[in-house]
């Protein structure tokens, strides 16, 4: 049983692509990221090189776990058996390589939690540090869109150029009020106006919530961002631009539509219930202290 680490995304892809692509929920956050990377370049995230790992149970078995990172966020698990979990935090200080970049220790890491308790009680166990849990998320699946009814006043439509930094600011506020790695740069909301992933619920001819929808990977498509500024918050907009990104990804091919919610907000977690979304797997974000 052994982990491959590398820094070369074609090899991460030709050796792990058709494990990701199997699993495309468990595996949604390293699908879309990946082909982020193989779009834009090695620099998508940051200027440190992207990290990549993946286990096999044999020397000669098939691939059966899978890990990212794009520093300077923190390493994402991707499915994979506890045992896989507990060597990469073994295979991480072996090498000398604490997963974070040069002259950074490894302070955080995310993904199915099982897969996290074990690499962290792992991790914890070598390095002496101790981890805390900073969110307890939940994957969820679409099974049949019921879009709200009835439907708030307004329409969906794609984000427009003109509304730019209304949505930097939109990104930035959403980034705070969330506790896990969130890319919010004014880079990341021009990509995603360009290339028509951002849906805006317009009322009265202003925005006034906004959806973000991952391009469709192996058949999956992840709906998030979603955020609507506290001032216009319990009106049904998150609800409907939800459906409405959600209604999109579906008309894009997608066989899979998910979202992550933050288990510790159940008002998020029943709007996205009466949508039609259920539960895959509760996931995990830690960090790592002392």
């Amino acid at each position: 049983m052994a982990w491959t680490l590398s820094t070369s995304l074609n090899e991460f892809r030709t050796q792990a692509g058709g494990f990701l692509a199997a699993h495309p929920a468990e595996n949604t956050v390293l699908l879309s990221v990946a082909d982020r990377l193989a779009t834009d370049g090695p620099a998508a995230y940051g200027e440190e090189p992207p990290r990549f790992g993946w286990w096999r149970p044999g020397a000669d078995g098939p691939v059966a776990g899978a890990y990212l990172q794009t520093p300077p966020y923190h390493p994402r698990l991707g499915l994979m058996p506890a045992v896989a979990a507990a060597a990469l935090a073994g295979a991480f200080v072996g090498a000398g390589d604490l997963g974070a970049g040069p002259g950074r220790a490894l302070d955080g890491v995310s993904g199915g939690k099982d897969a996290v308790r074990e690499f962290a009680a792992a991790w914890c166990a070598a390095t002496g540090r101790r981890s805390a849990v900073q969110v307890d998320e939940r994957l969820h699946r679409l099974a049949e869109l019921v879009p709200p009814s009835p439907a708030p006043p307004g329409l969906s439509r794609t984000a427009r150029v003109a509304e730019r930094e209304l949505l930097i600011g939109w990104f930035e506020d959403f980034g705070a009020e969330v506790a896990v790695d969130f890319h919010t740069s004014p880079d990341a909301v021009d990509r995603r106006i360009a290339d028509g992933t951002l849906h805006v619920w317009e009322d009265g001819g202003r925005p006034v919530a906004v959806a973000g929808r991952s391009p469709v990977v192996a058949g999956m498509s992840r709906i998030g961002p979603v955020f609507t500024p506290p001032g216009l918050r319990g009106r049904g907009y998150a609800g409907a631009v939800t459906a409405a990104a959600s209604a999109y990804a579906l008309a894009q091919g997608a066989a899979e539509v998910l979202l992550y919610t933050d288990l510790a907000n159940p008002t998020s977690n029943s709007i996205y219930r009466r949508l039609g979304y259920r539960p895959v797997e509760d996931c995990l974000a830690v960090t790592f202290h002392g």
